[in-house]
Protein backbone atom coordinates (compact mmCIF):
# COMPACT_ATOMS: atom_id res chain seq x y z
CA UNK A 1 0.00 0.00 0.00
CA UNK A 2 1.23 3.47 -0.90
CA UNK A 3 0.93 6.03 1.90
CA UNK A 4 1.13 9.76 1.23
CA UNK A 5 1.21 11.96 4.34
CA UNK A 6 1.61 15.70 4.82
CA UNK A 7 4.35 15.50 7.46
CA UNK A 8 4.76 19.29 7.59
CA UNK A 9 1.12 19.77 8.57
CA UNK A 10 1.42 17.18 11.31
CA UNK A 11 4.61 18.78 12.67
CA UNK A 12 3.07 22.26 12.65
CA UNK A 13 -0.10 21.20 14.45
CA UNK A 14 1.90 19.16 16.97
CA UNK A 15 3.83 22.32 17.88
CA UNK A 16 0.55 24.22 18.25
CA UNK A 17 -0.54 21.55 20.72
CA UNK A 18 2.60 21.83 22.82
CA UNK A 19 2.77 25.62 22.85
CA UNK A 20 -0.97 25.98 23.34
CA UNK A 21 -0.80 24.02 26.56
CA UNK A 22 2.28 25.92 27.80
CA UNK A 23 0.79 29.34 27.03
CA UNK A 24 -2.55 28.31 28.51
CA UNK A 25 -0.91 27.23 31.78
CA UNK A 26 1.07 30.48 31.96
CA UNK A 27 -2.13 32.50 31.53
CA UNK A 28 -3.89 30.40 34.17
CA UNK A 29 -0.98 30.99 36.54
CA UNK A 30 -1.21 34.73 35.88
CA UNK A 31 -4.91 34.66 36.69
CA UNK A 32 -4.22 32.74 39.90
CA UNK A 33 -1.54 35.24 40.93
CA UNK A 34 -3.86 38.17 40.26
CA UNK A 35 -6.67 36.60 42.29
CA UNK A 36 -4.39 36.24 45.33
CA UNK A 37 -2.48 39.52 45.00
CA UNK A 38 -5.55 41.64 44.25
CA UNK A 39 -8.70 39.88 45.53
CA UNK A 40 -10.78 42.93 44.69
CA UNK A 41 -10.04 42.41 40.98
CA UNK A 42 -12.09 39.23 40.74
CA UNK A 43 -13.61 40.23 37.39
CA UNK A 44 -10.32 40.47 35.47
CA UNK A 45 -9.08 37.31 37.22
CA UNK A 46 -12.08 35.32 35.98
CA UNK A 47 -11.61 36.64 32.45
CA UNK A 48 -7.94 35.62 32.52
CA UNK A 49 -8.86 32.19 33.90
CA UNK A 50 -11.45 31.66 31.16
CA UNK A 51 -9.04 32.73 28.43
CA UNK A 52 -6.25 30.54 29.82
CA UNK A 53 -8.56 27.54 30.07
CA UNK A 54 -9.69 28.03 26.46
CA UNK A 55 -6.10 28.23 25.20
CA UNK A 56 -4.98 25.20 27.22
CA UNK A 57 -7.94 23.12 26.05
CA UNK A 58 -7.25 24.05 22.44
CA UNK A 59 -3.63 23.07 22.94
CA UNK A 60 -4.66 19.79 24.55
CA UNK A 61 -6.97 19.01 21.63
CA UNK A 62 -4.14 19.61 19.15
CA UNK A 63 -1.74 17.59 21.30
CA UNK A 64 -4.13 14.64 21.52
CA UNK A 65 -4.78 14.66 17.80
CA UNK A 66 -1.34 15.50 16.42
CA UNK A 67 1.27 14.70 19.09
CA UNK A 68 0.02 11.76 21.12
CA UNK A 69 0.96 8.45 19.58
CA UNK A 70 -0.48 6.67 17.83
CA UNK A 71 -2.08 9.46 15.81
CA UNK A 72 -5.24 8.85 13.73
CA UNK A 73 -3.18 8.46 10.56
CA UNK A 74 -0.91 5.92 12.25
CA UNK A 75 -3.87 3.91 13.51
CA UNK A 76 -5.34 3.81 10.00
CA UNK A 77 -1.96 2.76 8.58
CA UNK A 78 -1.88 -0.11 11.04
CA UNK A 79 -5.48 -1.13 10.35
CA UNK A 80 -4.88 -1.26 6.59
CA UNK A 81 -1.39 -2.75 6.68
CA UNK A 82 -1.16 -5.63 4.24
CA UNK A 83 -3.20 -4.14 1.40
CA UNK A 84 -1.31 -4.41 -1.90
CA UNK A 85 0.35 -1.64 -3.89
CA UNK A 86 -2.80 -0.98 -5.88
CA UNK A 87 -4.10 1.01 -2.91
CA UNK A 88 -3.07 4.56 -2.04
CA UNK A 89 -3.84 6.03 1.36
CA UNK A 90 -3.76 9.82 1.71
CA UNK A 91 -3.37 11.60 5.05
CA UNK A 92 -3.92 15.38 5.06
CA UNK A 93 -2.65 15.55 1.47
CA UNK A 94 -5.96 15.28 -0.39
CA UNK A 95 -9.17 17.34 -0.25
CA UNK A 96 -10.11 15.49 2.98
CA UNK A 97 -8.08 14.32 6.01
CA UNK A 98 -8.05 10.59 5.20
CA UNK A 99 -8.72 9.10 1.77
CA UNK A 100 -8.26 5.58 0.38
CA UNK A 101 -8.18 4.87 -3.36
CA UNK A 102 -7.84 1.40 -4.83
CA UNK A 103 -9.62 -1.69 -6.14
CA UNK A 104 -12.31 -1.30 -3.45
CA UNK A 105 -13.19 2.15 -4.77
CA UNK A 106 -12.83 5.61 -3.28
CA UNK A 107 -13.37 5.83 0.47
CA UNK A 108 -13.42 8.79 2.84
CA UNK A 109 -12.16 7.42 6.16
CA UNK A 110 -13.61 8.98 9.32
CA UNK A 111 -11.64 7.80 12.37
CA UNK A 112 -13.00 8.35 15.89
CA UNK A 113 -11.02 7.55 19.03
CA UNK A 114 -13.78 7.20 21.62
CA UNK A 115 -14.37 4.57 24.29
CA UNK A 116 -17.59 3.11 25.63
CA UNK A 117 -20.74 2.63 23.61
CA UNK A 118 -21.73 4.38 20.39
CA UNK A 119 -25.13 4.01 18.77
CA UNK A 120 -26.92 5.50 15.81
CA UNK A 121 -30.26 7.16 16.46
CA UNK A 122 -32.14 6.82 13.18
CA UNK A 123 -35.00 9.07 14.30
CA UNK A 124 -32.62 11.96 15.02
CA UNK A 125 -30.16 11.02 12.26
CA UNK A 126 -27.12 11.24 14.51
CA UNK A 127 -24.71 9.23 16.63
CA UNK A 128 -24.73 9.08 20.43
CA UNK A 129 -21.81 8.25 22.68
CA UNK A 130 -21.89 6.96 26.24
CA UNK A 131 -18.97 6.09 28.46
CA UNK A 132 -15.31 7.01 28.50
CA UNK A 133 -15.47 8.84 31.84
CA UNK A 134 -16.11 12.50 32.65
CA UNK A 135 -12.44 13.37 33.21
CA UNK A 136 -11.49 11.66 29.97
CA UNK A 137 -14.01 13.78 28.10
CA UNK A 138 -13.13 17.05 29.80
CA UNK A 139 -9.42 16.80 29.20
CA UNK A 140 -8.95 16.36 25.54
CA UNK A 141 -10.76 13.24 24.38
CA UNK A 142 -11.95 13.54 20.83
CA UNK A 143 -15.74 13.68 20.72
CA UNK A 144 -18.03 11.95 18.26
CA UNK A 145 -18.99 15.19 16.59
CA UNK A 146 -21.28 14.74 13.58
CA UNK A 147 -19.75 11.99 11.42
CA UNK A 148 -22.93 11.93 9.32
CA UNK A 149 -22.32 15.54 8.30
CA UNK A 150 -18.57 15.00 7.97
CA UNK A 151 -19.22 12.14 5.54
CA UNK A 152 -21.45 14.28 3.33
CA UNK A 153 -18.94 17.13 3.38
CA UNK A 154 -15.99 14.88 2.55
CA UNK A 155 -17.83 13.25 -0.34
CA UNK A 156 -18.83 16.62 -1.76
CA UNK A 157 -15.26 17.94 -1.54
CA UNK A 158 -13.93 14.92 -3.42
CA UNK A 159 -16.56 15.30 -6.13
CA UNK A 160 -15.73 18.99 -6.56
CA UNK A 161 -12.04 18.24 -7.05
CA UNK A 162 -12.66 15.42 -9.52
CA UNK A 163 -15.30 17.29 -11.51
CA UNK A 164 -12.75 19.94 -12.47
CA UNK A 165 -10.94 17.57 -14.83
CA UNK A 166 -13.31 14.62 -15.23
CA UNK A 167 -16.75 14.12 -16.73
CA UNK A 168 -19.48 13.20 -14.25
CA UNK A 169 -19.98 9.81 -15.89
CA UNK A 170 -16.29 9.02 -15.37
CA UNK A 171 -16.30 9.80 -11.65
CA UNK A 172 -16.82 6.63 -9.60
CA UNK A 173 -19.06 6.45 -6.56
CA UNK A 174 -17.50 8.08 -3.51
CA UNK A 175 -18.13 6.29 -0.22
CA UNK A 176 -17.50 7.07 3.44
CA UNK A 177 -16.87 4.82 6.42
CA UNK A 178 -16.80 5.54 10.14
CA UNK A 179 -13.93 3.81 11.94
CA UNK A 180 -13.59 3.46 15.71
CA UNK A 181 -9.94 3.10 16.68
CA UNK A 182 -10.28 2.51 20.44
CA UNK A 183 -10.11 -1.10 21.63
CA UNK A 184 -12.92 -0.80 24.19
CA UNK A 185 -15.85 0.13 21.99
CA UNK A 186 -19.38 -1.19 21.58
CA UNK A 187 -20.88 -0.21 18.23
CA UNK A 188 -24.62 -0.20 17.53
CA UNK A 189 -24.82 0.99 13.94
CA UNK A 190 -28.24 -0.21 12.78
CA UNK A 191 -29.80 2.39 10.48
CA UNK A 192 -26.57 4.32 9.90
CA UNK A 193 -26.33 5.78 6.37
CA UNK A 194 -22.63 4.84 6.25
CA UNK A 195 -20.79 1.70 7.42
CA UNK A 196 -19.35 1.87 10.94
CA UNK A 197 -16.91 -0.66 12.37
CA UNK A 198 -13.87 -1.07 14.62
CA UNK A 199 -10.45 -0.52 13.08
CA UNK A 200 -9.52 -4.20 13.43
CA UNK A 201 -12.20 -5.09 10.88
CA UNK A 202 -11.39 -2.36 8.37
CA UNK A 203 -8.95 -4.27 6.16
CA UNK A 204 -11.27 -7.25 5.69
CA UNK A 205 -14.14 -4.87 4.92
CA UNK A 206 -12.09 -3.15 2.21
CA UNK A 207 -11.11 -6.48 0.68
CA UNK A 208 -14.75 -7.59 0.58
CA UNK A 209 -15.70 -4.34 -1.14
CA UNK A 210 -13.05 -5.00 -3.80
CA UNK A 211 -14.68 -8.35 -4.55
CA UNK A 212 -18.16 -6.84 -4.89
CA UNK A 213 -17.51 -3.64 -6.85
CA UNK A 214 -13.95 -3.48 -8.12
CA UNK A 215 -12.49 -0.19 -9.35
CA UNK A 216 -10.42 -0.61 -12.50
CA UNK A 217 -6.68 -0.02 -12.34
CA UNK A 218 -6.95 2.63 -15.07
CA UNK A 219 -9.58 4.60 -13.16
CA UNK A 220 -7.62 4.34 -9.91
CA UNK A 221 -4.51 5.67 -11.61
CA UNK A 222 -6.49 8.56 -13.08
CA UNK A 223 -7.87 9.41 -9.65
CA UNK A 224 -4.43 9.30 -8.07
CA UNK A 225 -3.17 11.86 -10.58
CA UNK A 226 -5.86 14.21 -9.30
CA UNK A 227 -5.08 13.66 -5.63
CA UNK A 228 -1.31 13.42 -5.49
CA UNK A 229 0.34 16.66 -4.32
Amino acid sequence: MNIITDAKLISRNAKIGVWGQIIGLVILAAGLYLSFSSPERIGPSLIIFAFGFLISQTGMYFWNRWSRRPRPDEMLDKALKGLDRQYTLYHYSSPIPHLLVGPAGVWALLPRNVKGRVSYNKARNRWRHKGGGLIYKLFGQEGMGRPDLDAVGDIQRIYRILSRNMQDEDIPEINAILIFTAEKIDIQSEGSPIPALPAVKLKNFIREQAKQNRLSKTTAERLNTEFKP
